[in-house]
């Protein structure tokens, strides 16, 4: 795993402390992090990566849909 580097500018450690933790969202490192917590057991983890995948695949056939321009942006309704 290569490491993570955040340059602090102004010594404005919040903006620094903010993109570092913007990084390793995207890198999916707490999300690592958090499955280290507990031993998961070879069947939760098989179960976890199918649901996974199927996330994985349906997020990628939306994305198509919009792109061929069959289906409009879903918007969230607002309380």
């Amino acid at each position: 795993m290569p490491l993570v580097q955040i340059f602090v500018r102004d010594n404005n450690v919040d903006q620094a402390l903010k993109a570092l933790k913007k990084k390793m969202q995207r890198e999916g490192s707490f999300r690592e992090m958090k499955r280290h917590v507990h031993y998961e057991k070879p069947s939760e983890k098989r179960a976890r990566q199918q649901a996974e995948a199927v996330r994985r695949a349906r997020k990628l056939a939306r994305k198509r849909i919009q792109r061929e321009g069959g289906a409009p942006t879903p918007t969230r309704a607002r309380a």
